[in-house]
Order: C-alpha cells, then structure tokens, then sequence
C-alpha cells in the first residue's frame, strides 16, 4: 500500500455523487460509514453549490458492524423516499462499506418502491472518480431510455421534413471543470447550423428528460471520460450516431461544426464562418512574437491534455515539451496524440512523477490541475489550470466556458497572461538596480504627491545543492538577470558544464561558456 497525499481522483462513489447531483430529480442513497460524508463538503465548499448533493448516507458507526446494517440501509431507503419523493433513487456503496457486502441493489429492489431503483456497482478499489461518474450515467440511460428503444433490427426513420435536426449533449456533471458554462458555447455552435438542442444530460436534466434521449437525431459527447459509454449504448440501441471531436480551441470548434455537419447532411461552410475569437489578433500582433516558442508541459485529463496540447501548438505557436494524462482509461488516445508531435506520453495518476518530469524538462508554461500549479509555483514557473482536479478558484462567478468560440478566448486569456505577467517580473527584478527603480528613487509622475512605496525583495537565487559546484558571487548576480522561469534549467545545465570539466568554481567566463555550449 502506498500513502499518497494528493490525489487526481477520488473514488468511484465520488463520481456517482456528481452525476446524481446534476440530475434535478434522482437521489442517491449511499451505504457508508460516518467518516464519508466528506465528499458533501466538495460541492458545498468548492463549486460552492448553495445546497447539499441529493444524497442519504446510512452512516453506520463500529457498533453496528456486529448488528444487522442491511435493514439500516433498508430504512435509509424508505426515509430518503418518503422525504424527497424523487422520480429515480440509486443504491451504492462506498469503498469503506463495500468490503461489508450487503448488496443494496437488492436490498432495495426488495422494498418495492414506486419509482425506478437503479442499483450501482462501483468496484472502489479498482476504479476511480470518473469511471464512476460514466457507469453512473450509463445505467441511469440504460434503465430510464431503454425501455422506450425500438425492437432489434429496426432501421432508424428519417427525420421528419421540416422538423430541425436535434442534438443530445452528454457527459456534463455537477464538480466537473467548467460544465456550467461549455454547454451554453456548444448550443451556440449548433444553432449556427440550424440544430437544437434536445437534453443536455447530466447536468440539469430530470427523469423525464433521460427517458427521451433516444428521439434526438445525434449524440455530442462533451466529455468522453463520462459519457462515452452512454453515446454507446444509444449509438447500439437507438442507432443514433455520436461526435468525436471535442471543440476546445478554435480548430476544433470548426472541425466540430465539420462533423456534426457531416453526420447530419448540413453545409457547414457558413457556420464556420462566424466562428471567429477575439484572439485572432493575437498572431497579427508584437506580443506574439515575444512568446512564440514557449516551452509548454501539458497535464490533465485526457480530453483537456490532448485539446490543450492542439491549442498550444497550433493556435499559440507553443513549443509542447511535455503531455501526459492520470485518464488510464483513455492512455491509447493520449499516446497517439503525443506520438504525432514527437513526445512519449506521460500517464500516471502519482503526482511526484509529474513534479519530476516538469522538473527535468524545465518548461517555461505549465498547463496542468490544481497539483501542478502547486507544483510549478514551488519551481516558479507560470501555470494554467485546464482540467480537474480543480479548487474553487477554478470556479469563477463569471461566464467562463473552455469550448467554442468564446472559449478560445478563455484559453487565450488563460494561459498568455502568466507569461506575460512573467515577462514584467523579470524586467523589473532585471532594472532593480537602476537608478529609477531602486528603492530610495523618487516616485514617479503617478504618484508625484505621494511616498515612495516600498518595493518587495528580489527574489533569492537558490544556493547550489551540498557537494556541488561553488557559484562566485558575479556568476550568482548575472544568474538572476536570467528570466525566473528558465533560470532553475540555467543553473542546473551550467553545473553540469562545471561538473563535467571538473570546475570546482563557476565563474562568469564559466557561465558564458555553458551558455554557449548549450545554445548551439
């Protein structure tokens, strides 16, 4: 067993969680100890969502483990149903509780409740968080919108003339990393061909909703780590054809409008047209030249990571030195996606790998979750969040979607303003010593009538390991003219020219040198 502090995903009733409280009318009733009602705390206090998840916890303590807990989860199930009168209940278990093997999904079908009782079946200690969320959606389309299929081997009628075509949005959850805002950004994409919207499903959506799935025309998947194996399942039963492109940046927006056009039989050249971010003056402008080649490490889940990596390089002009994901399950897509830029992929759910590989590549932009912005801060790199794990700053109060159009200009805001932002810091701690800007100097014409404000201390240079190499206090001086975010694979690359030539000291003349060595 290996003690991890952070973690990308929690367990797969985590996942459950957030589907059932996207939905308006389902309740969960989870069989689990006292301890596991933390995970209210993350919709309450990181969506900061203003009520409880639809949830009824057994919370049975060590003194009712030598007692009966299958009649506890029992008259949990009666209360839940008798309290909040929901149109569908699920049954699950927690991690802790599943090593009781009580079977709620029987216990409760037992009850004989007049709503449907969805039992789920969420191995803990072999899946995690969205795993759990897509088998969540999964069964609740299975037993809501499979009743109303069509028998085996009926051909799927054509769409009634003059009716507009219709689309399904799947995979949208409660805590999911900007799925408040995508869907609106999608609709607006399928309104520019002409289609509608049918349910948009998790989030939002109620009984009756899922239970009509099957009459749209098409499926988007908006996030395939969650809806993927419901698109399936309807594709299977319902013959309904699902989208593959996720339309993060503005290529993909286009290419979206390509395939959904394609699929529906509409010209998608009009539509393509109007897709055109604010940030397209990006590439006409002198910023962009400043930042064209920037070192980037790309993190996250995979549908985000793979977006990300499309979007650096080819919408930015970032140079992707790094790309990885903690999505086991979609490992195949994002080593292909690696592999077409020249990189191995990275995938693994231990963030002290991650920290080592940022580390090591020494990237000038970290495009990872919440752990590698902690990770790039302690290695004083930029960072931008795309992809849960998120905190609650990565739900802001304002309209602030990573899809479509107004999307792209999101990501351009994103993850340009760190570096620019980093671009000012190393100015200023570079002209720290000049005569305008030091300390004692007279203020400036913007604040003729006012003291001097005290200026914070430079940034300290980090002192060479123990046993290393020895830096003269000139080499030490000209290493901090050197930009912070580069600076760490400066020093490391100038001791290992030291260390390779058996150079006690480094000197300037030494640091010229490494310098030139490593340039050619």
């Amino acid at each position: 067993m290996e003690l991890t502090l952070w973690t990308y995903e929690g367990p797969p009733h985590v996942g459950a969680m957030r589907v059932a409280t996207a939905l308006r009318d389902v309740h969960y009733v989870l069989h689990a100890p006292q301890g596991d009602t933390y995970a209210d705390l993350l919709f309450t206090m990181i969506e900061r969502r203003p009520a409880r998840p639809p949830v009824t916890y057994t919370t049975f303590q060590a003194r009712d483990l030598g007692r009966d807990t299958a009649e506890l989860f029992q008259n949990a199930c009666r209360a839940a149903f008798e309290r909040f009168r929901p149109a569908a209940l699920l049954v699950g278990a927690s991690c802790t509780a599943e090593l009781i093997q009580d079977d709620p999904g029987g216990l409760a079908t037992a009850l004989d409740l007049p709503v449907p009782v969805i039992p789920l079946e969420l191995p803990a200690y072999q899946k995690k968080e969205n795993w759990g969320a897509a088998e969540t959606f999964y069964q609740l389309v299975r037993a809501l919108a499979g009743p109303h299929a069509p028998p085996p081997g009926t051909k799927r009628p054509p769409r009634p003339q003059g009716r507009k075509p219709r689309a399904n949005l799947l995979g949208p959850t409660a805590l999911g990393f900007r799925h408040r805002d995508d869907p609106q950004e999608v609709e607006k994409l399928l309104d520019l061909l002409g289609v509608e919207v049918a349910v948009v499903a998790p989030l939002g959506a109620s009984v009756a909703d899922l239970a009509r799935l099957g009459e749209a025309d098409l499926n988007v998947v908006l996030y395939p780590e969650i809806g993927l194996p419901a698109a399936r399942y309807l594709e299977r039963t319902f013959g309904q054809p699902w989208t593959k492109t996720v339309p993060i940046g503005l290529g993909a927006s286009r290419d979206f409008l390509r395939e959904v056009a394609d699929l529906l039989g509409l010209d998608p050249e009009p539509a393509i047209a109007r897709v055109a971010p604010r940030a397209r003056w990006w590439s006409l402008s002198v910023d962009s030249t400043y930042l064209t080649g920037k070192r980037v490490f790309v993190f996250g889940d995979a549908t985000h990571a793979i977006a990300a990596a499309r979007v650096a390089r080819e919408e930015l002009g970032f140079e992707v030195v790094g790309l990885g994901t903690y999505s086991r399950e979609f490992a195949r897509e994002v080593r292909e996606a690696a592999r077409a830029i020249g990189l191995e992929a990275l995938v693994t759910d231990d963030y002290l790998e991650v920290e080592a590989a940022i580390a090591e590549l020494a990237p000038e932009l970290v495009l990872g979750t919440q752990m590698e912005r902690h990770v790039a801060k302690r290695l004083g790199i930029a960072c931008a969040v795309i992809s849960a794990p998120v905190h609650v700053q990565d739900f802001p109060a304002r309209y602030a979607p990573q899809m479509g159009a107004e999307g792209a200009n999101v990501l351009f805001d994103t993850w340009v303003h760190p570096l620019m932002m980093g671009l000012e810091e190393h100015l200023l701690q570079m002209f720290r010593e000049d005569f305008e800007f030091h300390d004692g100097a007279p203020p400036s014409h913007l604040a003729a009538t006012g003291p001097a404000r005290p200026r914070p201390p430079a940034e300290p240079v980090p002192a060479a390991a123990e046993g290393s190499v020895r830096w003269t206090p000139e080499a030490e001086k000209e290493l901090a003219k050197i930009p912070f975010f580069v600076r760490g694979k400066a020093r490391r690359n100038t001791e290992r020219f030291a260390r390779e030539r058996r150079l006690p000291v480094i000197t300037l003349e030494t640091l010229y040198e490494a310098k030139a060595h490593f340039g050619r």
